[in-house]
């Protein structure tokens, strides 16, 4: 698109109201300047748009309800999955030290205004990883819910395409509704796209997937959350890491953790006689995520049987069957 382009579109934007079309072109603009070497007028262009996202963003803060969902349409609809979360941090049993680095995170993002009048930027380039069901999934979900706004989980199924380009293709269109839709964009097992680009089993098609992530990584400062999640940090390229804001890492419970993740589940039963010292003992080794099916089986057993107290035996039982599961996975 020339500059000419550029302005008509604008113009025909902003006659229709259309603030996020307005951004993005913007947006293109800014890059369309750079790419032709005008990197003072690039980033003036860069620093408007910013300060034109954050009073957008914070006009939609003061608003009673959620920033609503733009369902995407067209073949973006194949590329990602568009919810609202319920789910709060406080919700979650987490180490205090987790919890502290995902508060921070909310705490930047609610007060973001002050740092960006001070030339500095909220965290929101977040990596996170860590064992299977240790809550890193939970994690994207509660920074959703807390902030109250739409989670947008990318569909690898629509993403990675058979055709030379095709993937990086759909990339730029993902990072276009990161640019014009703010919410949280979650890339679950980001290694599927996140691989070295110098490992054993590297092929071409990958390696430009992943130089197209880096660049649209690096080049994005839209007003969403951009969080990718991994079980094999090992597989990513070291390149990546520095294009985060933060990366948090996630282990599997602590017995305390465990047992608090338990008394969660079973906060509505009655559960005296439990030895919690033994059900922290017996959960080691369990992940977040089987401790909590352990506690709902735990459950189920005290509701089917019509009773309102839940038995530590019954319990200890569940756990073992996560276990025995586990180890023929």
């Amino acid at each position: 698109m020339t500059t000419a382009r550029h302005i008509v579109a604008l113009l025909q934007s902003h006659i229709a109201g259309d603030d996020a079309r307005f951004l993005s072109v913007a947006t293109q603009l800014a890059a369309h300047e750079a790419r032709q070497g005008h990197g003072k007028l690039a980033q003036e262009l860069r620093e408007l748009i910013d300060a034109a996202k954050g009073k957008t963003a914070s006009v939609a803060r003061r608003g009673a309800g959620p920033v609503p969902i733009a369902q995407p349409k067209g073949e973006l609809s194949s590329l990602l999955d568009a919810r609202y979360s319920d789910l709060r941090l406080a919700s979650m049993v987490l180490p205090d030290t987790l919890k502290d680095r995902l508060a921070r995170v909310l705490t930047e993002q609610r007060q973001q205004e002050k740092l960006r009048a001070r030339g500095l930027q909220p965290r929101r380039k977040l990596l996170l990883v860590g064992p299977p069901g240790s809550g890193k999934t939970m994690s994207a979900a509660a920074l959703a819910g807390e902030l109250k706004l739409p989670l947008f989980t990318v569909l690898y199924d629509g993403l990675i395409g058979k055709l030379m380009g095709e993937t990086a293709t759909r990339l730029r269109l993902i990072f276009d509704a990161i640019a014009m839709q703010r919410g949280v964009y979650f890339f679950d097992e980001f290694d599927a796209i996140g691989a070295q680009r110098a490992g054993p089993n590297d092929v071409g098609e990958i390696r430009r997937v992943l130089n197209s992530f880096l660049q649209f990584l690096e080049n994005d400062t839209g007003p969403s959350i951009i969080v990718a999640a991994t079980n094999h940090p090992e597989m990513l390229d070291k390149a990546l890491y520095r294009r985060f804001d933060d990366v948090i890492t996630y282990a599997l419970p602590t017995p305390d953790i465990a047992t608090g993740i338990i008394k969660n589940r079973l906060a509505s039963f009655e559960r005296r006689d439990i030895d919690w010292d033994a059900v922290g003992q017996a959960a080691e080794g369990l992940s977040h995520a089987e401790v909590a099916r352990a506690a709902d089986e735990t459950a189920k057993v005290a509701v089917l049987s019509g009773a309102s107290k839940v038995l530590g035996e019954t319990l200890m039982m569940a756990l073992r069957e996560r276990h025995d599961a586990a180890i023929t996975r």
